[in-house]
């Protein structure tokens, strides 16, 4: 009887096990996430640039580039909201930007109340989730990764950090200041050139490192690796762990390549050739991006996960160009603006065998497509309302027509933008913007300079009541 039993256990686990193996397998995501990447930076995005990406480019030429992929805000926080919710920020209140301080007030950071990606990736259906690098969606207890879905946390969680710890050995870093040695303007430099102060901005650097460790599922570690190397480390040790053994989300969110600028000797020495030193410096920072971007993606190669992973690539939102000396061409504005610069970003996705390689979307799509895209994928449906869709059904259809969005939203303050095919309504103040509607069409002006408000006037009134009907939907901010 007992050899009976054992005969009858062994059968039992023998078939689960090939149950188990004759199921399909989940596929892997990555989402890999730049910081204040210029939508013009990337040499697929614009083939004539001073710092090529290689890596980066791979998973456009692997898979789809969205030629007019947005975020859902022109800046980090509000931007990382919608997207690891697949929700406007604004309907629950997440419209600014915390900073500094602000990032330790209670009640600052992404609502409690509010359903993230790695929440039902790994509560509904099995998957492995971690988030390596920047969070910036709340900087206490309640707000902990770890508590957001997250199995396993490595970063930081506020807007910024310095990527080396004090005196920033063998690097150059360059500093905003309000005034120079002696009380003058312009730009200082150290007599090694390892140290540049510069009072272009009119501001100081911003104390990024305050109470704001790097931490390792809540505790803190004493992190001596650039951060973008440290980070990608940590990309690849979790992949690794993973294997084939269980599906896996990878949240990878860079620093780079936010302030400060702070570029590392080996990069400095290969973009020699670029006189200005800003510039330098930001192309050494993005070619070592690149290279670890490359980092992850042959560890995904070589782990047999190539043909099983869904890899997405983008930028929180457009560069700043005057801190940073990024790029955001042939779009106007930048970071924090709701013109074209400000919101539309460097987007692509890869996943080998189903989307077709070197192939471009031109319809306008959002990074809140991203929650319902993975969804669909792990075979879950999202229990709350999104503003997203599943783009795998677009990008399968073959059909260069279908329109994933009948129109796009955004407010941001007294800033407000939207987009209804390829009409943009857009108002905003300062940087030559008056503060009134304007109206572009940016199939014929992508760069946003033929203000057709009066001409459409009709349209326009149209536009406004479309975005007046959508804002109404939106409550107040929280914080």
């Amino acid at each position: 009887m007992f050899r009976t039993s054992l005969l009858g256990i062994g059968l039992s686990l023998a078939f689960s096990a090939n149950l188990y193996a004759q199921q399909p397998r989940l596929p892997n995501i990555i989402f890999v996430i730049a910081d204040d990447l210029g939508y013009g930076e990337l040499s697929c995005q614009n083939g004539d640039t001073d710092i090529p990406t290689p890596n980066i480019d791979t998973i456009a030429s692997n898979g789809v580039r969205f030629t007019d992929g947005y975020v859902s805000a022109p800046f980090c926080a509000a931007s990382r909201a919608g997207l690891i919710t697949g929700r406007y920020q604004t309907r629950f209140g997440f419209e600014f930007n915390p900073i500094g301080a602000g990032n330790e007030d209670l009640g600052t950071g992404l609502p409690v109340s509010e359903t993230t990606l790695p929440d039902i990736l790994r509560d509904r259906a099995g998957y492995s989730t971690a988030m390596i690098g920047k969070w910036h969606l709340g900087g206490t207890a309640p707000f902990n990764p770890i508590r957001r879905g997250f199995d396993q946390f490595f970063g930081f969680l506020h807007e910024g950090h310095y990527y080396v710890p004090s005196p920033w050995k063998n690097h150059t870093t360059w500093l905003r200041r309000k005034s120079l040695p002696g009380g003058k303007n312009g730009q200082w430099t150290s007599r090694d050139g390892s140290l540049i102060f510069s009072t272009h901005m009119g501001s100081n650097e911003p104390d990024y490192n305050a109470d704001n460790p790097i931490l390792r599922n809540g505790q803190p570690v004493d992190e001596k690796a650039n951060l973008t190397e440290a980070f990608t480390r940590e990309a690849i040790s979790f992949i690794r762990r993973c294997g084939k053994e269980r599906p896996f989300f990878l949240y990878l969110a860079y620093n780079a390549l936010h302030s400060p600028l702070q570029g590392a000797d080996p990069y400095m020495k290969k973009y020699e050739s670029i006189d200005d030193v800003q510039r330098r410096i930001f192309a050494a920072m993005l070619g070592q991006l690149d290279d670890a971007v490359g980092k992850v993606l042959n560890t995904v190669k070589t782990t047999g996960l190539w043909e099983n992973t869904l890899i997405v690539f983008l930028s929180d939102n457009g560069g700043p160009t005057r801190e940073l000396s990024s790029s955001n061409l042939p779009l106007r504005g930048e970071k924090g603006g709701l013109f074209e610069g400000g919101i539309r970003v460097p987007f692509m996705m890869q996943w080998p065998g189903k989307i077709d390689a070197g192939s471009e979307f031109t319809k306008p799509v959002i990074s809140l497509d991203l929650f319902d895209t993975c969804l669909g994928l792990a075979g879950v449906e999202s229990t709350t309302i999104t503003d997203g869709v599943d783009l795998m059904p677009f990008l399968q259809a073959g059909d260069s027509e279908v329109i994933p969005h009948d129109q796009l939203f955004w407010r941001v303050g007294n800033k407000s933008a939207l987009r209804k095919g390829d009409w943009k309504l857009v108002r905003q103040k300062g940087r030559g913007a008056t503060g009134e509607w304007e109206l572009y069409n940016l199939n014929d002006d992508i760069s946003e300079m033929n203000n057709l408000a009066d001409e459409k006037r009709d349209l326009l009134d149209t536009l406004i009541e479309e975005w007046e009907d959508r804002n109404r939907e939106m409550i107040d901010p929280i914080f």
